[in-house]
């Protein structure tokens, strides 16, 4: 999504006169871009850059343009013509440089920048504050060197309010909350009229998760500026962090407000251009509204030339809600394929990868989702989604696609869903196994039969004795209070499975008695032993105990056994015909 501090960057007086569309001065091109109106000003930018073709000013702020709606090939060509027709103009220099770090490449933006800022005279301090800007919005902000170059600017110029504006933004980047509060409130002292610092004081503490306290100050800005449409964006970026915190009973309804604020955004910008629509697309990726994007998706993919970005919907859309794994596969490779590198988010990695894995493609999935995780934003926690995408799989009973995704966190003991991940592996391995060794009813297996099932069985057996074995074994409090039991009781299962107990009894070696003993223990211990599921474990515990015992010939300790499954549950038909055997 197009940054938020982008926008910021540009805000800059309160109400603003926008002008007629026909007016031509940089003057109005500024006051479209300061309401927002990007298509308006893009139209007024390039009549200026033919009318005047040797004021270098209009190329940097129609190449800023281009940056908003994330088309840096544009801004480059852009910029480069305004260094060319225009090389006493610094600022296309700069914008050159802040392309290098769109890309990744810092070494040669500090290049352009060192070469920018050389012999500047006092009137250029502006060459200083957009470098300042450039640093905070770049992929990867740095935010000491902006705070280190917009001080430079403040020190040249002291009476432009978008200074301290901008050090407001790179200390709140900081998380430094206090300097950021007075640089916007200098901000203020210069011109008590301008918003971004409002802005930017209110958002101070969404990154504190205070999203009340800031929905209440966006709320009270827009009351008071009902007709000016970056406060809605933010309201709209604000509400969605909210719903991520929100109980699930409240996210869809926070979540839509997020929505409706952006359409409302939209509404007073004016905008109804294509790239208007791929921001608000955009959004909508950055919000998880789905159904939303569908349709805008669906729309954008029938204007021809349209930013390939498109895409990136359609592959989003195709995986998470027609489920057609191997369509969405197809346009993420296209994706891939016709945007530089430089442009790709995290998300798409993430899609991308979760696409490989259902398609088979393990070790390919298993990369692109290694990248996603070093390209994710502070807000957002790809680790998480790839394990409620895999629990969403489980719960339809998409076992097989679950299980690939499992395997991702199930694979990283650095992952806060490790032993989630592990324990949902394991079941699922536990119920592939135990299906292949268990004849159909109303058949009887072969002992030939019955061994080529268990070897047929066995690698998802022994997968869901690892990763039960894995949970039954961690210590942390929560992991032991939600998932101990049942990952024993599993686990001896599985292991009761691959002893072949069924089919060839006088074989058993009894590989599963240790984790039924461990149960049994564990149950004890956990002061819930008369919890009608942990007595359904202890019986059968007992009666796998016990029959081990009566195979080896000790009755008195299988009677034992068999004897406290009765205690637990009178009647059990399987111990109740024991006790007669083992009398």
């Amino acid at each position: 999504m197009t940054n938020s501090k982008l926008f910021l960057s540009l805000l800059v007086a309160g109400a603003v006169a926008t002008g007629a569309a026909q007016a031509q001065s940089i003057k109005d091109a500024k006051a479209a871009m300061q309401a927002e109106q990007y298509d308006k000003a893009k139209a007024m930018l390039q009549n200026l850059v033919q009318k005047k073709a040797k004021d270098g000013e209009n190329y940097f702020y129609l190449g800023q343009i281009h940056l908003i709606n994330d088309k840096i090939d544009s801004a480059q060509v852009v910029f480069q013509e305004g260094v060319t027709n225009a090389p006493k103009e610094k600022l296309n220099t700069v914008g050159l440089g802040v392309v290098d770090l769109e890309k990744g490449n810092v070494s040669a933006a500090e290049t352009k920048f060192a070469e920018a800022t050389q012999g500047l005279g006092k009137k250029e301090y502006e060459v200083l504050y957009y470098i300042g800007r450039g640093y905070i919005d770049a992929p990867k902000p740095d935010y000491k060197k902006a705070v280190e170059y917009l001080t430079r600017a403040k020190e040249m110029n002291a009476k432009d309010a978008l200074i301290p504006t901008a050090l407001g933004d790179a200390y709140a980047g900081l998380r430094e909350s206090s300097p950021a509060f007075v640089a916007y409130r200098d901000a203020l002292g210069i011109d008590p009229d301008l918003l971004a610092p409002k802005i930017g004081q209110a958002i101070i503490s969404r990154r504190a998760q205070a999203y009340d306290a800031v929905i209440d100050q966006l709320t009270t800005l827009s009351g008071e500026n009902p007709n000016y449409g970056p406060i809605y964006r933010e309201l709209a970026e604000t509400y969605y962090l909210s719903s991520i915190k929100a109980p699930e009973d409240k996210y869809r309804e926070i979540n839509q407000k997020a929505v409706e604020n952006y359409k409302k955004y939209l509404s007073l910008t004016g905008d109804a251009s294509t790239d208007a629509k791929v921001r608000y697309a955009d959004f909508l990726v950055y919000s998880g509204n789905y159904d939303e994007l569908k349709t805008v998706a669906q729309q954008l993919s029938t204007i021809e030339g349209v930013d390939a970005k498109v895409y990136r919907y359609l592959g989003y859309i195709a995986f998470l809600q027609d489920k057609d794994y191997a369509k969405s596969l197809e346009y993420m490779n296209t994706l891939f394929s016709k945007v530089d590198t430089s442009r790709l988010i995290g998300r798409d990695y993430l899609y991308a990868g979760l696409a490989n894995l259902v398609a088979g493609d393990a070790a390919k999935g298993a990369e692109l989702l290694k990248v996603a995780e070093t390209k994710q934003t502070e807000d957002e926690n790809y680790d998480e989604e790839i394990s409620e995408t895999a629990f969403e799989y489980f719960k339809n009973g998409e076992n097989e696609i679950a299980s690939k995704i499992f395997a991702v966190p199930a694979s990283n003991d650095s992952s806060d869903y490790f032993f989630d991940s592990n324990f949902y592996l394991g079941q699922i391995e536990y119920g592939i196994g135990s299906k292949i060794v268990t004849a159909p009813e109303g058949t009887e297996y072969t002992p030939e039969q019955a061994a080529e099932k268990l070897n047929e069985a066995k690698p998802h057996l022994e997968a869901a004795v690892k990763s039960l074995g894995l949970v039954a074994a961690a210590e942390k409090k929560e992991v032991v209070d939600k998932y101990k039991l049942p990952a024993l009781y599993y686990k001896g299962l599985t292991e009761l499975a691959l002893d072949n107990i069924m089919y060839a009894p006088e074989n058993a070696k009894g590989i599963f008695v240790d984790s039924f003993t461990q149960l049994l223990a564990a149950i004890d211990a956990s002061g819930k032993a008369d919890d009608e599921a942990n007595k359904t474990y202890a019986a059968d515990a007992h009666n796998y105990i016990g029959y081990y015992a009566y195979l080896k010939g000790d009755n008195a300790k299988a009677k034992a056994e068999f004897d406290k499954t009765l205690s637990l549950k009178p009647g059990d038909p399987f111990a109740t015909q024991m006790i007669e055997a083992v009398k």
